[in-house]
C-alpha cells in the first residue's frame, strides 16, 4: 500500500559503466513514477545542445578564391576537401578557445588526419582521410579552429569572420554522437514501480562520456539557477528583519554548490574560502587578488555570483553583512574543532 507523504524520494543509487572509451551507461534511481522521464529528457537534449566541443570554422586555402574552386595537383576539388575537412575531430590543447594555424604539404602525399596535428590542435580521427596531391603540388592552407556548442551555420560564422580571404565553414561542435535513455522499472521498499533512468552516451572522442553528462548537468544547474532569485529576493527582505534569516539563503552553503570549473574551485579552496557568502562579502579588487586567479577564473565566479542573486560585492546584505560574516567564522570554527 502506498504511503501519504509530503514530498518525493531522493534518488540515491548512481553507477557508470564505460563501455569503451567514447561510450558509457549512466544510471540513477529510484526515482517516483513519472520522475525519470522529467529529468531524462531534458538531459538528453543537452546532452546534444550544451556539450561543449571543438570544429573548423573557416578556411584560407592559397590560390583558391571560392568554395567551388579547383587546385592544380590534388584530387579533390575544394568543395570535396572541404566536405572531407568537416568530418576531421579536432580537439585544442591548452586554455584557448581559437586558434588560427597553417599549414603546407608537398607532394606526392595522401593527407590524413595525423598530419594536422600538431603541439596546439589534436585530431581524434587519426586515420581520417582528407586529400591526395601529386608529386610537383604544394597545398597551402590557414585553418581557425574553434570551441563551442551546438551548430552555428556558415552565414552567420561569415558574419562574424567579416574577412573575405577566408571561407565559411558550417560548424558541428557538437562531440555528442548519440543520447539515449531508457526507463527501468526497479524494487524499492517492497514497490516495483519506481524507476531507473539509464542513459547511454556516446561521444566522437574530443571529450569522455562523463565529461559530456557533466556539461549536461552544468548547463541544467546555470538554466534553472534564474529561479534562484526568488528564494533569494525572499530571504534578504526577510534578513534586514532578523539576521537569521542568512541562514535560509544559499551564502552558507559550500562552494562546492556554484558547480564552478576546477580551475576556479581549486584557486579558491587553496585561499581557503568554503562558504558562498565570503565571495559575497568581498570586494571584486579582493577577490582579483587572490593567488593565481586568473581573469577567466574571476569573470565565472562573477558571472555566478550574479546568477544567484548575489554578485561579489553585493549589497544586499546591508546590515546583515557582520551577522553573516560571524556565522561563517563559527560554522569554520565547528569544522575545524
Amino acid at each position: 500500500m502506498r504511503n501519504i507523504t509530503t514530498s518525493a524520494y531522493t534518488p540515491t543509487e548512481f553507477a557508470i559503466e564505460n563501455i569503451s572509451d567514447n561510450m558509457a551507461k549512466i544510471s540513477a534511481w529510484p526515482f517516483e513514477i513519472g520522475y525519470g522521464i522529467t529529468l531524462a529528457h531534458p538531459l538528453r537534449r543537452l546532452l546534444y545542445t550544451s556539450t561543449i566541443g571543438y570544429a573548423p570554422t573557416a578556411i584560407q586555402i592559397d590560390g583558391v578564391s571560392h568554395e567551388f574552386d579547383s587546385i592544380r595537383g590534388m584530387l579533390e576539388d575544394v568543395a570535396l576537401f572541404i566536405i572531407n575537412l568537416k568530418k576531421l575531430r579536432f580537439k585544442i590543447k591548452g586554455e584557448s578557445n581559437k586558434e588560427i594555424i597553417e599549414f603546407s604539404f608537398n607532394g606526392p602525399k595522401e593527407i590524413y588526419g595525423k598530419d594536422l596535428s600538431n603541439d596546439k590542435i589534436e585530431v581524434v580521427n587519426t586515420d581520417a582521410y582528407l586529400a591526395t596531391i601529386n608529386e610537383d603540388a604544394e597545398l597551402k592552407f590557414t585553418l581557425i579552429i574553434e570551441k563551442g556548442i551546438g551548430y552555428v551555420p556558415s552565414e552567420e560564422i561569415k558574419e562574424l569572420l567579416n574577412d573575405p580571404k577566408f571561407i565559411a565553414l558550417d560548424a558541428f561542435f557538437t562531440p555528442v554522437r548519440e543520447a539515449t535513455y531508457d526507463i527501468e522499472k526497479v524494487l524499492f521498499e517492497d514497490n516495483p514501480d519506481y524507476e531507473k533512468i539509464v542513459l547511454t552516451i556516446k561521444t566522437d572522442g574530443q571529450i569522455t562520456p562523463n565529461e559530456a553528462f557533466q556539461n549536461a548537468l552544468e548547463a541544467m544547474y546555470k538554466q534553472l539557477s534564474v529561479f534562484d532569485k526568488i528564494t533569494n529576493v525572499r530571504n534578504v527582505i526577510k534578513s534586514q528583519n532578523s539576521n537569521n534569516e542568512i541562514e535560509n539563503t544559499k551564502l552558507l552553503q559550500n562552494i562546492t554548490e556554484l558547480n564552478l570549473s576546477a580551475r576556479s574551485y581549486n584557486c579558491l579552496e587553496k585561499a581557503g574560502i568554503v562558504y558562498i557568502g565570503e565571495l559575497a562579502l568581498m570586494s571584486v579588487n579582493e577577490l582579483a587578488g587572490l593567488k593565481n586567479l586568473g581573469k577567466k577564473s574571476l569573470d565565472e565566479i562573477k558571472n555566478i555570483m550574479e546568477n544567484i542573486g548575489f554578485p561579489v560585492g553585493t549589497s544586499n546584505l546591508n546590515e546583515n553583512k557582520e551577522a553573516l560574516r560571524k556565522k561563517i567564522n563559527e560554522l569554520k570554527a565547528q569544522n575545524e574543532g
